[in-house]
């Protein structure tokens, strides 16, 4: 039974914190080697992993992420081997796998495969950075089917009309980004993601997590007062591409001092 993104977050906030999420690329720096990273940080205190797929044009993000699936699409990594990673996350560890994903791989892998796929492998759902409500009919109706948790974006930018169709169309939570631009470790966290969560509450977010610049456990801690959930993903590739697993699993334990309020 795949653990619910949704119940998660209500977990966490019947105990009066907030999630961690954490983010790593599938297939980085190999495969085996992603899946031993993402059973890590799941016991080192990540409440909800998401996986990145290696994609050629990743608009949204930064050098380090960028770097690492580029080398993951270099040492041959192909869409299947992401549900298979998934599949061996979800049989290890039991918290829910959300797959990070631009839209153009799941149209040319066929939108409903895509979605039995990930279903079958036990995963919870996809985060779609480049996909907006407005042309997400396909993804909505088999996701719909499939039970699958549907996460879109949310921009400090976003106009209240834009904002509400976001929560209407998301499943499990909203991504709020902090701040525009690409991904990457910031020395603060932009305060318009404070602005944002608290308009996305007016239009009835019910969970509204933050990410983009998120990197300490300070932050998380600052975060999660207002947020049901932080996203870290820079901090936690760069632990893995410059110290390896136990590297990453040191980072998450660190990073989850600051959902638990301690420093």
């Amino acid at each position: 039974m795949v653990t619910s993104v949704a119940s998660v977050l209500q977990a966490r906030r019947d105990e009066g914190t907030g999630a961690l999420i954490g983010y790593l690329p599938a297939g980085f720096p190999t495969l085996d080697e992603s899946v031993d990273a993402a059973v890590a940080i799941a016991e080192s205190g990540v409440d909800i992993i998401e996986l990145g797929l290696p994609y050629s044009d990743p608009v949204m993000d930064g050098p380090v992420i960028q770097q690492a699936t580029q080398q993951a699409l270099a040492n041959g990594f192909r869409l299947r081997h992401g549900f298979e990673a998934v599949s061996r996350i979800t049989s290890q560890v039991n918290v829910p796998v959300l797959i990070m994903t631009y839209w153009n791989p799941v149209v040319q892998y066929g939108v409903d495969r895509f979605a039995d796929d990930l279903a079958a492998a036990g995963g919870a759902g996809l985060i779609t950075p480049d996909l907006i409500p407005d042309e997400a009919e396909p993804w909505l109706s088999a996701s719909e089917r499939a039970g699958l948790d549907r996460v879109f974006l949310a921009a400090p930018s976003s106009t209240n009309e834009r904002l509400r169709q976001v929560v209407e169309a998301s499943r499990g939570f909203v991504y709020a980004v902090s701040t525009m631009g690409i991904t990457g470790a910031r020395s603060d966290v932009d305060s318009a993601a404070r602005g944002l969560i608290a308009r996305l509450r007016e239009v009835g977010a019910e969970n509204a997590c933050v990410g983009v610049g998120i990197s300490t456990a300070s932050q998380v801690r600052e975060v999660l007062e207002y947020a049901d959930g932080a996203i870290v993903g820079s901090a936690l590739v760069n632990a893995l591409a410059t110290g390896g697993i136990s590297s990453v699993a040191a980072i998450a334990r660190e990073l989850s001092q600051g959902r638990t309020g301690e420093n």
